[in-house]
C-alpha cells in the first residue's frame, strides 16, 4: 500500500511541474506523464495483492 502512495505522490509532483510549464509542448507532455502516474497509483490501491502459495 505504501508503494501506491509513493507513486501517486511522485505523479502529483511531476504533474505540478508540468502545470507550470504548460504553454510549451514539454509542459503538456510532463503534465500527462504525471497524471498517468497518479491514475496508476490510485488504481494500484484498489488492486488485490497477489497471494503466494
Amino acid at each position: 500500500m505504501a508503494t501506491s502512495w509513493i507513486v501517486t505522490a511522485i505523479g502529483v509532483i511531476v504533474s505540478l511541474l508540468g502545470w507550470y510549464l504548460t504553454p510549451s509542448a514539454w509542459g503538456y507532455g510532463i503534465l500527462g506523464f504525471g497524471l498517468a502516474w497518479v491514475v496508476l497509483g490510485i488504481l494500484d490501491m484498489f488492486r488485490d495483492p497477489a497471494r503466494a502459495r
